[in-house]
């Protein structure tokens, strides 16, 4: 066992919070989350048996506390902001009449090495904040926590069908974002 010292924690609090706010879309919720993971980690600290780095065992402490607390706003009443019809000309813009790519995707030469790349994850989370909240909430319950398709449906209380949808067309406007911004094909 591996006791970890308090102020190496705080080293990754950056990096925690941007990984809250991917998900949340909210930084008081975010810093919420972030602190009751680093309290969380400190009082357990003694039990880090470094299996992992650091950081990989504090984002998983954090994906417990994001699940939480989102479950636990799923049983608040909420009002339930209707999406516009923009994302549905997004999608459509991106095809021709015969179901075929307008422009075919941009070939990602080295993605690895995108992914070390800190100005990467600055447009990466530009292009998660553009997209309606539960798209890019279903997202990154998908890609980032690793849930289930049944665990995001019961989380967001959608259907399968519905989660599909969600996730294909959130791929298709990350996708479009990415083309823009970090490839560099303005269309």
């Amino acid at each position: 066992m591996s006791d970890i010292d308090p102020e190496e924690l705080q080293g990754h609090r950056s990096h925690l919070i941007r990984y809250a706010m991917l998900q949340l879309r909210d930084p008081n919720l975010a810093e919420d989350v972030v602190q009751e993971t680093l309290v969380a980690a400190i009082e357990s600290r003694a039990k880090f048996a470094a299996q992992s780095s650091p950081r990989t065992w504090l984002v998983g402490i954090l994906k417990h506390k994001i699940i939480d607390l989102l479950r636990k706003r799923a049983r608040e009443p909420q009002l339930n902001v209707a999406e516009g019809e923009d994302e549905n000309e997004l999608v459509d813009a991106l095809f021709k009449e015969n179901g075929h790519w307008a422009d075919p995707p941009q070939t990602w030469n080295a993605p690895e090495q995108s992914l070390e790349n800190a100005h990467f994850w600055n447009v990466f989370e530009q292009c998660n904040q553009r997209m309606p909240l539960n798209t890019a909430r279903a997202f990154m319950m998908r890609e980032f926590m690793e849930m289930s398709t049944d665990e995001i449906c019961q989380e967001l209380g959608i259907s399968t069908t519905n989660c599909w949808v969600i996730l294909h067309r959130a791929r298709l406007a990350l996708r479009e974002c990415l083309d823009m911004n970090w490839f560099g094909n303005a269309r």
